[in-house]
């Protein structure tokens, strides 16, 4: 059933100012997501082994986030760096890829904070962890968390002398690990999200 004229430029009225109203609290999320965190120190070395990546970056995990930890619901993050080689006729090719997997746990029945990390392939049981971690706080688990020392990304072979490469870095939240219900919640909802980049170039004088 159709709305007489008068009710129906009401409810148009209404509808824009609840946009209006909703404007500010939208453009606030947006920028907590661009502020959530920065990679504070990027280092990458040639070697006769191969390129080593050491990194640190500061995070403020969002308090939804940190009640699903309390919880029970365990976190899993995403490290992931490439090497590429740019090229003008095309787009970048990438000459190795690495990925390092983490899940950040809390066990209420001890109150310890637990951090596993597995470098290469997942397994979902974590069977072939490469470090597994105890913590008393949050505080400590985070730090731990936000750091890696010396990861190679790639082999020496792989680089061909005198030639400059880029290699990128991120760091992110896997949602896909995340229970259902918190999926379909995450939806549209910018300030959950945990991603931070960051790049430089491996110029051709360090992998002779």
């Amino acid at each position: 059933m159709s709305l007489p004229p008068q009710a129906a430029q009401r409810r148009q009225l209404l509808r824009g100012a609840v946009a209006v109203a909703l404007a500010p609290a939208l453009a606030s999320e947006r920028v907590a997501a661009q502020q959530r965190g920065e990679v504070t120190e990027f280092v990458v070395e040639g070697t006769e082994g191969g390129v080593l990546l050491s990194t640190t970056w500061s995070m403020e995990l969002p308090q939804l986030l940190e009640n699903a930890l309390y919880q029970g619901i365990a976190l899993h993050f995403v490290a992931e760096a490439k090497v590429e080689r740019p090229r003008w006729y095309w787009s970048d090719k990438t000459v190795a890829h690495a990925v390092r997997y983490l899940r950040l746990s809390y066990q209420p029945l001890t109150r310890r904070w637990r951090l596993v990390q597995v470098t290469g392939e997942r397994d979902d049981s974590l069977g072939n962890a490469s470090l597994g971690q105890t913590f008393d706080d949050l505080e400590e688990a985070l730090s731990a968390l936000q750091r890696i020392a010396r990861w190679k990304i790639a082999d020496a072979h792989a680089l061909r002398a005198g030639v400059d490469y880029q290699v990128s870095f991120q760091f992110r939240l896997d949602t896909s690990q995340m229970p259902r219900p918190l999926q379909f919640g995450a939806v549209g909802r910018s300030s959950w999200g945990v991603a931070l980049t960051r790049s430089i170039e491996l110029p051709a004088e360090a992998n002779r």
